[in-house]
Parts: structure tokens; sequence; C-alpha cells
């Protein structure tokens, strides 16, 4: 595995932060229109900013949930996983979950094409 380009990693903090912010416009307008992205807490994927706005939407209703990034490696499939520590809480402010976890990008130029869990079962 390889380092990213400063440039992406810059990208991709800018997204980790606006989605901690709830600024679901700031981190929508990184990706691509037809972005594929993981319902971590639900299963299976939604495409699209729409969608992603949606889950999001009823995501933050249910649980208040921070990643900050660690890590940054490419892939030899040129794929960038970032390890982030993730905490969980709910909305009474109760850790679910406080922990690492890996969070896999596919990038179409400078934009968040796709993004994985490859942890996830």
């Amino acid at each position: 595995m390889t380092h990213p380009p400063d440039e992406t990693i810059r990208h991709l903090r800018d997204a980790y932060a606006a989605f901690n912010n709830r600024d679901a416009d700031a981190v929508l307008s990184l990706m691509t229109s037809d972005v594929v992205w993981p319902r971590a807490f639900k299963g299976g994927f939604v495409e699209g900013p729409d969608a992603i706005r949606a889950y999001w939407t009823e995501q933050w209703g249910e649980i208040d949930g921070t990643v900050d990034p660690v890590s940054f490696e490419t892939d030899e499939t040129g794929r960038i996983n970032v390890t982030v520590h993730q905490v969980v809480r709910d909305l009474d402010g109760n850790v679910l979950a406080d922990n690492h976890v890996c969070h896999r990008f596919t990038m179409d130029r400078d934009l968040i094409a796709k993004m994985d869990l490859p942890d996830a079962p």
C-alpha cells in the first residue's frame, strides 16, 4: 500500500469534517452524481445524493455518530483505505460503539464515487 496524494487526503478530511458537522450539502458536493454509499447501520447500499441525504437524515435521527480519520493508504487497486475512529452514541449520549473501522473509497478524479466497508460482515 502507498500513501494517497495530499489533495485526495485533504478532500476526504473535508468530507469527514462536514459529515461530523451534519453538513450534508458540503459532503455531497464532494461526490459524483451516481455515488454509491453503504447503509452502514441498516445494510445494503444507496445510490445518488438524494438517497444518501435521506439515509443520513434517518441515521442522524436515530444515532449520533462521528468518524475521525486516523490513516490513509492506497491499495493495489487504487482505492483509498481510511482507518477511522468511530464513536456512535444513542440520542441520549450513551456510547454504543467506540472503535476503529476501515472505509474504502473509490475516487473518480477528485470526487468520491463509492464507499465500501470492507470490515462489514
